[in-house]
C-alpha cells in the first residue's frame, strides 16, 4: 500500500526470512562464522542459541547458501517427534531408502544412517545435521542425538550436528542427566540482540534492498526503535512496517519518533512516552517544588524578623485575589476517539453514514434500498472506494465516510466533514475535532469519497480519444492555467492535451503517464470546483501528494 509513496519496490520489513535482505552485524557474521566452522572443520557437535526474533532462522538459510560442495545437510526445523520419527526425518533429508520393516525399529534406522554415514566418510563427504527450534527436544530425542555423536572412525566424527535453539536450550543441556551430551558440544554461541549502532545500520540495509533512495526514518525515530525493540530484529521488522503505514497515511515522507512510538503502542498493545519524559517529569517537578519553596518563604507568616514588612504584601495578594473575578471552570476535556466511537456506535452503519453523505451533495438515500453506489448514480454522483492517505483526501478534497476500527475489532463507518493538517472534524454526535494522530490509529486508509463527473460512466481519457468528457478535461485544464473558456475547443485527445495531464498529474503528485484517468478526473474536479461541490476544505490544499 505504502510502497508507491516511499517509492519502494518491495516491502522492506516482512517477517519471512529472506537472504536478500540478511544483514550481518557484528554478532551475525560471529555466530555464522562459528556454524561455517563446525560444518568445514569436523569438529562434531556445535550449539546456537538466540531470543526469539533475534535472526537464527535467517542465520541458518545463510548457512545452507554456503554449504560447501562436499557437505550434506540434513535440515529438521520441527524437532517436536519420537526418537524414530527423528531418525526417520534425518534418512528422509538425505535421500536414503527406507525399509518397509525399519521405520519402527530404532536398530535398524540407526543401523541404516551408520552405514551411509561410512559410505559418505569413504567418498570424502561430510553429513551435518542442523536442528532448529532444538529447544523443544524430548530426553528420548536428545538421548539419540547424544548416540548419534558416538558413530566415529578412527580419526574423526561421522555425522557433524548443528543444534539452534532458544535460552532454553541452554538450560535444556545443563541438566544434570544430559552432562554426557552437553560436554561433547565443542562450540557454543549465543547470538544477542543488535547495538543501537547496529539497529540503525539494520534499518537502512533493509530499505536499500527494497529501493530507497533517501532516509525515510529520521535519525530520533530510529533513536527510538532500538529503544522499543531493544534490537530485536523481528520486532525491528513489525515496528518499522506498521511505522511506514503510519506515515503514509498521514501523508508524511519522513517517518518520525512520535510515529515509531504510535507504531509501538499498536504492536505491543500499549502507549509509549518518549525517553526524555521521565526526567523532564523529574526536572520540573524539582523546579516547581524550588519555586514553591521562595515563594512561601516570601510569604511566611511566622517570621518574627520580616513579618511586619511582608504583611502589607500578603494583604495585598489577598485584597487582589478577593477583587479578581472568579476564574471560569475549566472545560472538562473532549473525549477521545474511542469514547465517541463507543457512544455512538448506532450511528456509525453502512445507512447513517451514506445517509449524511448524500446530504452534503443534496442528493437522498434510502435505507433499505438498493445499494448506496447505485442510489448515488442514480443523482449523477459516483462512488470512489479507495484505501488511501490524507494527503489523498485532501488531493480528492471531498467528504468521505472512513472506515474505522476500534480496540475490539468493530467497524464504524464516519463521514468526515473538513481537514487541516493536523485536524480532521468527523460526525459523530454532531461535529467533532479529532488530532490525525489519534485518527491514524483507527483508520488504515479505507474510505468512500462522492464526486460530480461531467458525464456518466466515467472512463480514462487517453491519447486518440473524442468526446464531451475530452472537451470538459480541455477546458478545466485551460482554465486551470487561467486560458479563458472558449467555446470551440476541442474535443479530440492530441499530444497538447496529453502535455497538459502530465503537468496537472506533476504538480499533484499522481502518477504521470498522460492519461485521465478516475484519481485525476476527480482531482482535476476538485481544483477546478463547482458551486454545488461540498469541500473538505476551502483553502488550497491541492499540492499535497497522496
Amino acid at each position: 500500500m505504502y510502497l508507491t509513496f516511499f517509492g519502494l519496490n518491495e516491502k522492506p520489513f516482512a517477517i519471512t526470512p529472506d537472504p536478500r535482505y540478511l544483514y550481518l552485524s557484528e554478532r551475525h557474521a560471529e555466530a555464522l562464522a562459528h556454524l561455517l566452522y563446525g560444518i568445514n572443520e569436523a569438529g562434531g557437535f556445535v550449539q546456537l542459541t538466540g531470543e526469539v526474533g533475534t535472526g537464527k532462522t535467517t542465520i541458518v538459510r545463510s548457512l545452507l547458501a554456503q554449504t560447501p560442495k562436499d557437505a550434506e545437510i540434513a535440515l529438521i526445523l520441527n524437532p517436536r517427534m519420537t526418537a524414530p520419527e527423528f531418525l526417520l526425518t534425518i534418512c528422509e533429508e538425505l535421500g536414503i531408502g527406507v525399509p518397509d520393516g525399519a521405520p519402527g525399529s530404532l536398530k535398524d534406522l540407526v543401523d541404516i544412517l551408520s552405514d551411509y554415514l561410512l559410505h559418505a566418510h569413504a567418498a570424502g563427504k561430510r553429513v551435518v545435521l542442523v536442528v532448529d527450534e532444538a529447544q523443544n527436544l524430548s530426553p528420548d530425542v536428545l538421548e539419540q542425538v547424544r548416540l548419534l555423536t558416538n558413530l566415529e572412525t578412527n580419526t574423526q566424527k561421522l555425522l557433524q550436528i548443528i543444534v539452534i535453539g532458544q535460552p532454553e536450550l541452554r538450560e535444556l543441556l545443563a541438566r544434570n542427566e544430559l552432562r554426557q551430551l552437553a560436554q561433547r558440544i565443542t562450540g557454543r554461541y549465543h547470538l544477542k540482540p543488535l547495538s543501537h549502532a547496529e539497529t540503525a545500520a539494520y534499518v537502512r540495509h533493509r530499505l536499500r534492498v527494497a529501493g530507497a533512495t533517501t532516509d525515510i526514518f529520521a535519525p530520533a525515530a530510529l533513536n527510538e526503535i532500538f529503544r522499543l525493540s531493544q534490537g530485536v530484529p523481528r520486532v525491528i521488522n513489525v515496528i518499522c512496517d506498521r511505522a511506514l503505514l503510519g506515515a503514509y497515511t498521514l501523508d508524511r515522507h519522513r517517518v518520525t519518533a512520535t510515529l515509531v512510538r504510535a507504531a509501538a503502542a499498536e504492536v505491543f498493545g500499549r502507549r509509549f512516552t518518549p525517553h526524555w519524559l521521565p526526567w523532564a517529569l523529574s526536572a520540573g517537578i524539582a523546579t516547581l517544588l524550588g519555586i514553591a519553596t521562595v515563594a512561601l518563604w516570601n510569604l511566611q507568616p511566622w517570621s518574627t524578623r520580616s513579618g511586619d514588612a511582608r504583611l502589607p504584601r500578603a494583604e495585598a495578594a489577598v485584597a487582589a485575589a478577593a477583587a479578581a473575578p472568579a476564574r471560569a471552570a475549566v472545560p472538562p476535556p473532549a473525549p477521545r476517539l474511542a469514547e465517541l466511537l463507543a457512544q455512538h456506535a448506532a450511528e456509525t452503519d453502512t445507512d447513517s453514514a451514506f445517509g449524511r453523505l448524500l446530504a452534503l451533495w443534496g442528493a437522498k438515500y434510502q435505507p433499505n434500498g438498493i445499494d448506496p453506489c447505485s442510489q448515488a448514480t442514480q443523482q449523477g454522483l459516483e462512488c470512489v472506494i479507495e484505501r488511501g492517505s490524507f494527503g489523498q483526501l485532501r488531493l480528492y478534497n471531498r467528504p468521505a465516510i472512513l472506515m474505522l476500527s476500534d480496540g475490539a475489532g468493530t467497524s464504524h463507518q464516519v463521514v468526515l466533514t473538513a481537514l487541516d493538517d493536523e485536524q480532521a472534524r468527523l460526525e459523530l454526535g454532531g461535529a467533532r475535532s479529532v488530532g490525525l494522530g489519534e485518527l491514524s490509529h483507527f483508520w488504515l486508509g479505507d474510505f468512500v469519497v462522492l464526486w460530480r463527473p461531467a458525464s456518466s460512466p466515467v472512463k480514462a481519457l487517453s491519447a486518440g480519444m473524442r468526446g464531451a468528457q475530452v472537451r470538459w478535461l480541455r477546458r478545466s485544464l485551460q482554465r486551470l492555467n487561467g486560458v479563458a473558456d472558449d467555446a470551440s475547443v476541442s474535443d479530440v485527445f492530441d499530444a497538447e492535451l496529453a502535455a497538459l495531464v502530465r503537468d496537472f498529474q506533476r504538480q499533484h503528485q499522481l502518477a504521470v503517464d498522460g492519461i485521465a484517468g478516475v484519481r485525476t478526473q476527480i482531482a482535476l474536479a476538485s481544483a477546478v470546483g463547482g458551486a454545488d461541490a461540498p469541500l473538505l476544505s476551502a483553502a488550497d490544499t491541492h499540492h499535497h501528494g497522496g
